[in-house]
């Protein structure tokens, strides 16, 4: 509450700096609700609205509906005067880039200067990191304005998993954020904890730019919190090859999965923010960053292709995305003696009768534009009948029962690589960091426990603590091989080879994981809407609304133009995003 309090009363206090000095009559006849980036600098170039107008409006909507949502950590402060720079420089001829004076957000774990950069952990609270990010640069130098920090699941999801799983979108230093197509808590009595009825996808938050609290938003990827958020608040998201964006400045979890990625309201808008995103050469700070060449110009809206999805080749991947799976040892229909139990007995994957008839519609969809659909599509990984050999039975390690010694039967390249890397960034921070290494975070965690600072523990930061960076490092690069073989070569590699494939198609935002462990590239697209009934259901009395439900298309390394052609021209025969009725 003090959290929201605060963030309200800095967008609250900057409006009113805004009433009090010049705001044009014009400003009245632009809305930013819905409004796309392309809209908006069209509506700038002709003098119908300026940045500080747009920035005005956004923080109008903030201080309307922040304190339903929690979308957002931190206000900047001085959004306003940035807005006035960039219109002084737009009125003397001088343009930045493709952002000038778009207002937008980053996930708060992505270095800012000028706000707190938290990763919503309570050792973070305050805190201003002594560098930027690469991707903060970037977005500044094409002119964009970073008015917002948004909230997250805390340190991206890396803090609790079992025996106590911390929910989506949690953080000890805002609470919970709430979807916008259902901003109520979860009323369940095993769940009565303040969680969202609806939930908000993965650790990214795409809440406020569902709600048009700025035009579009910066999500942190490991295992699909770009992908899963998106889809869950009716975006789109672009989950990058590994690489297209510099990683420097942006807490982390592993260096081998983690990315940064767009979450936008059209595949347009999501376009021009991943050309702003990526550099215009390597970042000297990111070895990866020579993995993929960029577009001329940095410029992927030439990739905005109507007619695109004519002639193209789309796999459906039916076994675990559309069909559930059972494999060599799970209980349903294993022959009796034969091989030992893997202890799963309902199956794997597959999807409900609403899901199922959604993505019935999408494929009538791409048939209708002209693709030719390749159905069944297999990835080989997800078709394997050897649990040993399929992605769906080879999870990463992440709760206090894959503690050393009971990890066997998953990769530990996520616990090895947040101690690697998480202490790698503490120590980039010179003498500021808070805490100076991972075992001083838990240390503070545990000390400052009455506080609030490890609601759900810490399993994870745990499991991550007690490897040993030298004597587990030939297990972590085994693991990273395996990981590589099942979700590449015998993975999405695999599936499109095999039947000359442009892209697969995969439900919601199912297709994060196998895209997040390959580090390939994913879009999804808003498609449907689906009911929220979950297991245990809701008491009697409480009415469900519906959740967001979209389409993914993933592609090998580096393929960001053709997906994006993809989903333009998925996007354009459908438009089927609507905007959350709770923030009209």
């Amino acid at each position: 509450m003090k959290r929201t309090l605060f963030v309200l009363a800095i967008a609250a206090g900057a409006l009113s700096a805004a009433a009090l000095q010049r705001q044009q009559p014009h400003a009245a006849s632009f809305t930013v609700v819905e409004a796309g980036i392309p809209e908006m600098r069209d509506a700038m170039a002709k003098g119908r609205v300026t940045s500080r107008e747009l920035v005005a409006q956004y923080l109008m909507r903030i201080a309307t509906y922040e304190h339903r949502l929690h979308a957002a950590l931190a206000i900047n402060p001085h959004a306003l005067a940035l807005a006035d720079e960039l219109d002084r420089e737009r009125a003397a001829g001088r343009l930045r880039g493709p952002l000038h004076g778009i207002p937008v957000a980053l996930k708060d774990n992505i270095h800012t200067t000028d706000m707190p950069t938290t990763g919503g952990a309570l050792a973070f609270a305050g805190y201003v990191p002594p560098y930027e990010a690469t991707l903060t640069k970037n977005l500044e130098d094409a002119g964009a304005i970073i008015v917002a920090k948004t909230g997250l699941t805390e340190l991206a999801n890396w803090v609790a998993g079992n025996p106590n799983a911390m929910p989506g979108n949690y953080n000890a230093v805002g609470g919970f954020g709430y979807n916008p197509y259902d901003p109520r808590p979860d009323p369940r009595d095993a769940t009565f904890d303040g969680r969202p009825a609806l939930q908000t996808g993965g650790s990214s938050s795409g809440i406020g730019t569902a709600a048009s609290f700025w035009a579009a938003n910066v999500g942190s990827d490991t295992g699909g919190s770009v992908i899963s958020p998106s889809n869950a608040n009716m975006l789109v998201g672009i989950r990058p090859t590994i690489g297209r964006i510099s990683r420097y400045g942006v807490i982390p979890i592993t260096a081998d999965h983690d990315t940064a990625g767009p979450m936008t309201r059209t595949v347009a808008d999501a376009a021009i923010m991943l050309g702003a995103l990526e550099g215009a050469s390597p970042d000297p700070h990111d070895a990866a960053t020579t993995t993929c060449t960029p577009p001329p110009g940095r410029d992927y809206t030439k990739f905005l292709k109507a007619d695109a999805l004519k002639g193209a080749r789309i796999g459906i991947p039916r076994a675990f995305y559309y069909d559930r799976i059972t494999l060599n040892g799970d209980a349903p229909g294993r022959p009796e003696g034969i091989g030992p139990t893997t202890g799963i007995t309902a199956g794997r994957g597959g999807l409900n009768a609403a899901q199922a008839t959604a993505m019935a519609d999408a494929i009538a969809v791409l048939k209708r534009q002209g693709a030719i659909v390749v159905d069944p599509a297999d990835v080989p990984s997800l078709a394997a009948k050897d649990p040993k050999e399929n992605f769906a039975a080879w999870d990463f390690c992440s709760g206090a029962e894959h503690a050393v010694g009971k990890d066997e039967s998953c990769s530990v390249n996520f616990k090895y690589g947040m101690k690697r890397d998480f202490n790698a960034w503490l120590d980039s921070l010179g003498p500021s960091a808070p805490v100076k290494t991972l075992t001083a975070l838990r240390e503070w965690n545990l000390a400052h426990q009455k506080a609030g600072a490890i609601r759900y523990g810490q399993s994870r930061l745990d499991i991550s603590d007690e490897m040993d960076l030298e004597k587990d490092r030939a297990r972590n690069q085994a693991d990273d091989q395996k990981d590589k073989r099942l979700s590449r070569d015998r993975g999405i590699d695999g599936a499109l080879k095999a039947q000359s494939l442009d892209a697969i198609l995969t439900p919601g935002g199912a297709g994060a994981g196998l895209a997040a462990r390959a580090g390939y590239p994913i879009i999804v697209v808003p498609f449907a809407m689906v009911p929220n009934a979950p297991t245990p259901a809701f008491p009697d009395g409480f009415t469900a609304q519906p959740g967001p439900f979209g389409v993914g298309f993933t592609g090998t390394a580096c393929s960001e133009p053709r997906l994006i052609e993809l989903a333009y021209a998925f996007e354009q025969a459908t438009k089927k995003r609507v905007p959350p009725s709770s923030t009209p």
